[in-house]
């Protein structure tokens, strides 16, 4: 197959590296791609949501299936202008259409969702700049701390949790009357705090059948012991110590089944990856966020544990033929570091020149995946994000994995370099 991925972080360099092992795969061309991708891949100079542009390329080059990474693109209904387009409509399109995908577009959308499938999550309201007095009376008589969450895409920046009931009622005001967010926070949901151990849950799905990806832990704090901003995220860990069998199933009996019948239900098609932002509340799930496709730095720990061909995978859930795919899952643990821009994530400079990466590349025990790269002059590899570099580590247990993801960080470096150097430390404790 030659296969058309969309994207430039490090969960397409992750999706990459499996697709380019298949023996299903002839050409895999990545849209536009890093210089990790450069390195497997063809890398293609189209905007992920320049439909018209990447509808050009397929008939051109004879692309048999297109798989899309980031959420944008999505959101904006990329699968829907292949699936009406005169000539392309039979093309899989592994993601949702724009409908499904309002299950991240909008945090109000996914809400409502919930409540009326009977999937577990926090008590809400939302509001607007129009009943933002309703809002802030909700706010002086809502237990703290208080959640704030911008309605539409922020970049995985538009939550808040809020201490105080000032810090709340300022905050609420910045993202509605301020536009804190953009547009993002013309809606503002307020929900109350769970309190519990976070991790996520993968679940691939054809819109009729689905399959359970291994769970992870990601770490979205800046500072180390969860300080600080929130970024994309700055690590994660898979297998989940704290997540057993019996908590993965009632994963999957109260979220996973309910939400795939609730989409069918309410005529929701949904081809595609649904990540599920989980709290683990006294072994209890409950939904924090549905997101829409693979989390980033999620994948990078979740898709080395894949053992079956990944290509089978994607297209089975293309071709509704999912209920044949047997998916292999590897029992060894994979943790993952990201290495960022220095005042990420405020502002930082770009155009650094990473060294060490071809001799920690050799490494077995890790795999390195590129997220905001570029090639240079003379094919130098040179820093172009805020996420840089995401290392993968492996081993029979969280801290083998975490030796070996943290040598090999050591061996790379540019200047402003930063990275959490507390992956996976919280979670040592349970038994793995």
């Amino acid at each position: 197959m030659n296969i058309l991925l969309l994207g430039s972080g490090g969960r397409e360099n992750a999706f990459a590296w499996k697709i380019v092992n298949s023996h299903k795969c002839n050409r895999l061309f990545v849209a536009p791609g890093n210089a990790g991708t450069a390195e497997i891949a063809t890398n293609v100079a189209i905007s992920p949501t320049d439909f018209e542009g990447l509808a050009a390329f397929v008939l051109q080059n004879q692309i048999d299936m297109i798989v899309v990474g980031p959420e944008e693109p999505l959101v904006k209904g990329v699968s829907d202008y292949f699936k009406n387009h005169p000539t392309l409509s039979n093309l899989p399109v592994v993601g949702p259409p724009k409908l499904g995908a309002q299950l991240e577009g909008s945090k109000d959308f996914s809400k409502r969702f919930m409540q009326r499938h009977g999937i577990p999550t926090a008590g809400y309201e939302t509001f607007t700049k129009e009943t933002i007095d309703a809002g802030l009376d909700y706010l002086h008589s809502h237990s703290l701390p208080i959640v704030l969450k911008a309605d539409g895409l922020a970049a995985g920046k538009g939550v808040l949790i809020c201490t105080t009931r000032e810090e709340a009622i300022e905050s609420f005001k910045e993202m509605l009357l301020q536009s804190k967010f953009g547009a993002a926070s013309d809606k503002v949901v307020v929900e109350e705090f769970l309190d519990g151990i976070e991790l996520s849950v993968f679940v691939a799905t054809d819109g009729l059948n689905y399959r359970i990806l291994p769970e992870a832990k990601d770490y979205k704090r800046i500072g180390e012991a969860d300080t600080g901003l929130n970024t994309g995220g700055m690590g994660a860990v898979s297998p989940v110590p704290f997540a057993d069998a019996a908590f993965l199933h009632k994963v999957e009996e109260r979220i996973v089944k309910p939400t795939v019948a609730g989409l069918k239900k309410d005529n929701i098609p949904f081809v595609g990856f649904l990540f599920i932002g989980l709290m683990n509340i006294k072994g209890n799930p409950y939904v924090i966020e549905y997101n829409v496709r693979m989390g980033d730095p999620e994948t990078e720990a979740v898709l080395p544990r894949i053992g079956s061909d990944f290509v089978d995978l994607l297209l089975a859930m293309g071709t509704q033929t999912l209920d044949k795919y047997t998916l292999e899952i590897l029992p060894h643990t994979c943790t993952t570091v990201v290495m960022v821009a220095g005042g990420y994530p405020g502002d930082y400079e770009k155009g650094h020149s990473i060294h060490g990466l071809s001799e920690a590349s050799k490494k077995e025990s890790a795999k390195i995946f590129h997220a905001g790269t570029k090639l240079g002059e003379n094919g130098a590899v040179l820093t172009n994000g805020g996420r840089v570099l995401a290392v993968t580590g492996m081993g029979g247990s969280i801290q083998e994995a975490l030796d070996n993801a943290y040598k090999t960080v050591s061996e790379i470096s540019w200047e402003g370099a930063y990275f959490r150097r507390d992956i996976g430390q919280d979670i040592l404790k349970y038994k793995n």
